[in-house]
């Protein structure tokens, strides 16, 4: 009897330990497989995030995001915006374009190359060109014309029954008071070290940094 209760004891003990064998086994089994998910799970992830458009770390997301700003940009610019041509008094060729709400920009073309550039700001822009002179509109008009200057401070006749005063205020800068048949100022022009134009009632009027003014209907 108490030789088979030995045995039958070992046996027990002999079950436990292969048990506890197996259990601890399939534990370490279980801890490998639940890394491998992990590290595949953060695999996938940085994955994920570097195909992503436009994240950081990536110049073809960045790439991307930028032509796309630039394609907006090109789609309402300057760039975009349709332009005319007009002969002018000399022969040369002023290109206009619309930059916004009275807002326009002239190129004068000679040869094939640009040799001047007007915009109107606020304001009609005008031009001494050589003795040719050219006023660009608020509303994108372009006028030319040649001759029928005065020169220096002084008082002069202009076309359309106006009269210009014009007085010297420093080094290459000019004033012209555009006075009515009453002499009262309807407008002054100040030249500041570069040409300004003006469209008076249908008259136009250059006065130039060198104190040049014509004027033309």
């Amino acid at each position: 009897m108490s030789s088979s209760i030995t045995v039958h004891t070992a046996r027990r003990r002999t079950l436990r330990v292969a048990a506890a064998a197996l259990i601890a086994a399939a534990s370490l089994s279980l801890t490998a497989c639940n890394n491998d998910d992990t590290s595949s799970k953060s695999t996938d992830r940085t994955t994920t995030a570097a195909s992503e458009p436009g994240s950081a770390g990536t110049s073809g997301g960045a790439q991307d995001s930028e032509a796309k700003a630039d394609s907006k940009a090109g789609a309402s610019g300057k760039a975009s915006s349709s332009a005319r041509t007009q002969t002018l008094a000399d022969g040369s060729t002023a290109k206009i374009s619309k930059l916004g709400e009275q807002r326009y920009q002239l190129k004068i073309v000679s040869k094939g190359s640009v040799v001047a550039t007007l915009e109107t700001k606020g304001h009609d822009a005008g031009l001494d060109a050589n003795g040719m002179y050219v006023v660009l509109t608020l509303g994108g008009e372009v006028h030319s014309w040649m001759g029928g200057e005065h020169q220096g401070a002084g008082t002069f006749q202009l076309a359309g029954g106006w009269t210009a005063k014009v007085t010297k205020t420093g080094d290459a800068r000019y004033r012209a008071q555009i006075l009515g048949k009453d002499g009262s100022v309807m407008a002054t022009l100040d030249a500041n070290q570069h040409d300004v134009g003006l469209d008076a009632n249908g008259v136009y009027i250059v006065l130039s940094s060198g104190g040049v003014i014509s004027s033309h209907e």
